[in-house]
């Protein structure tokens, strides 16, 4: 897995400790902690998963004290259990405390959605169907987190309004029906740009189909009705299923043909993975 460069990751990093140290910096730590102390910290996996954002959580330490070493165990996208040492961070102590808490913020969170990715990819793996997340990221943190669903297995969705057309029912409706809304765009975009067009009936499907588009978001569907689309469609443009994805129905979604399964919860709601910052020596 390829990582983001630091130049992306280094802002977002900073403005977090800055948030953090507020107007007088960590002053429980000033108070408490003599300036010569050194400590040794490891950050250990409490609960399975699959680790993201070690870059994160290497950057807030340095950035608080480049004396600090950050040591990494367990790369981005390893597996992990209860009781894996993930990264060790020694050198001076108040460095350490400072950065701590924004530097877990990020590997927590990235991780959680690494890892939640992951158990929906492993859910569907003997079906043909890809794990996709979508645009409903925090702001500010969309780049980290599709980051993050690629380190669990997953695939990204468009980044942003510029990427590629997206034609949705609000689209549809301004527009006055599918058909004309896609050959609007047709006749604005440019060649390179792909298309693709949001139904929830079958009826909307076969007037989509009727233009062409490069791919279709079939929007809670029954599985018969995927089914039926899938039928429909015949390989003519890629087929994407949303609406209600869980661990639990993604496998007999997955298995209706479907190309992609994208899923909004991946990035907007995961539960963080619990990983903590523990006095080593």
């Amino acid at each position: 897995m390829n990582p983001l460069p630091d130049l992306m990751l280094e802002p977002l990093v900073r403005a977090a400790l800055l948030e953090d140290l507020g107007r007088a910096g960590d002053i429980t730590t000033d108070a408490i902690v003599p300036d010569s102390l050194r400590t040794r910290c490891v950050l250990q996996a409490r609960e399975p998963g699959v680790v993201a954002g070690l870059d994160l959580a290497r950057i807030s330490f340095a950035l608080v004290d480049p004396r600090l070493v950050f040591t990494i165990h367990r790369a981005d996208g390893a597996a992990i259990v209860p009781g894996d040492r993930i990264a060790t961070v020694e050198g001076p102590a108040r460095g350490v405390l400072i950065g701590e808490r924004v530097g877990l913020n990020y590997l927590s969170h990235l991780s959680g959605i690494a890892s939640a990715t992951n158990r929906i990819v492993r859910a569907v793996e003997h079906t043909g169907a890809r794990i996709c997340c979508t645009r409903k990221t925090i702001p500010g943190l969309r780049a980290l987190q599709k980051y993050a669903v690629r380190v669990g297995g997953g695939m990204n969705h468009r980044f942003g309004l510029d990427d590629a057309v997206l034609i949705k029912d609000n689209h549809i409706a301004i527009a006055g029906g599918v058909r004309i809304a896609i050959e609007r765009a047709r006749a604005s975009v440019g060649h390179l740009v792909k298309i693709e067009v949001e139904v929830d009936t079958l009826a909307q499907l076969d007037e989509a189909l009727s233009v062409g588009m490069d791919a279709v978001l079939l929007d809670n569907m029954s599985l018969d009705m995927l089914r039926d689309a899938v039928r429909m469609v015949g390989g003519r443009a890629i087929t994407e299923a949303s609406g209600r994805v869980t661990p639990e129905t993604a496998p007999g979604i997955a298995e209706t043909g479907v190309d992609m399964i994208s899923i909004g919860w991946l990035t907007h709601s995961v539960s963080v993975l619990d990983i903590g910052l523990d006095y080593a020596a």
